[in-house]
């Protein structure tokens, strides 16, 4: 059996493996969270804030069952799973340093492409229709907004309308207002632009994931440490015996 304060070093390994299962169910929430956040808003974004998130939930499933190997590896004290354990946190500590330091690098391009997305989509809202109009008229009644930069952007994609010049969800109102030009001169309509709110929301969003893939990261650390050193005394321990 482990000696002395290698068996404190054994109770706080499984103590942390607690926590560490805490933290797993934490990806896995920050995930989904981040995914009902931007659910409305993939047809326009593709698939980069899906996959990160869905990523995140991965990796909390992972650590989950890593946590639950490290729990009978400590337990039983058995050298070859308590190495196991430590080497498998390694390699989740590489990977969340990596998906936390491309989240922070992505947030720096955020506003290009963002911009980029809205601008595209934009032009194909009358002609598209379907998910990406969808789209659009969620996050400009969500945010209280009309238009990429403002308003008067619409005009173009409305030309062949006889009396609309925005669509109806740059209605400050749903009642006596359906996107003319009366309505913007009575002032029934947003005229502020997206690009600011929308680029606000996205990055936020991006700290989060890459906020919690770091931070847990650097929890980790505390749980490799305790590994090796109870693999250490367990080697020496099979090696006097």
């Amino acid at each position: 059996m482990v000696e002395g304060g290698m068996k404190c070093v054994k109770i706080l390994l499984l103590v942390f493996n607690l926590i560490f299962v805490i933290a797993g169910a934490g990806l896995i929430g920050a995930g989904a969270a981040v995914q009902l956040k931007f659910k409305d808003y993939f047809a326009l974004l593709g698939g980069q804030f899906s996959s990160a998130a869905a990523l995140l939930i991965a990796v909390g499933v992972i650590i989950f069952f890593i946590a639950l190997f490290g729990c009978i590896g400590a337990w039983k004290e058995n050298h070859c799973c308590v190495m196991i354990y430590a080497v498998l946190l390694v390699i989740i500590f590489i990977l969340e340093i990596s998906a936390g330091i491309a989240g922070y690098v992505y947030h720096g391009e955020v506003e290009t492409e963002v911009k980029k997305m809205m601008t595209e989509t934009q032009a194909e809202y009358t002609k598209s229709g379907g998910d990406k109009a969808k789209v659009w008229d969620t996050i400009q009644k969500e945010f209280k907004c009309c238009g990429v930069s403002n308003y008067t952007e619409w005009k173009p994609q409305f030309e062949n309308s006889t009396t609309q010049v925005v669509p109806a969800s740059c209605c400050k109102s749903t009642s006596n207002c359906n996107g003319t030009e009366a309505d913007i001169n009575a002032d029934k309509i947003y005229k502020e632009g997206c690009l600011t709110k929308f680029e606000t929301f996205v990055k936020d969003n991006v700290f989060i994931i890459g906020g919690v893939g770091i931070g847990l990261a650097f929890v980790q650390i505390i749980g490799i440490l305790f590994a090796f050193c109870l693999a250490r005394a367990l080697r020496k321990e099979y090696e006097v015996v």
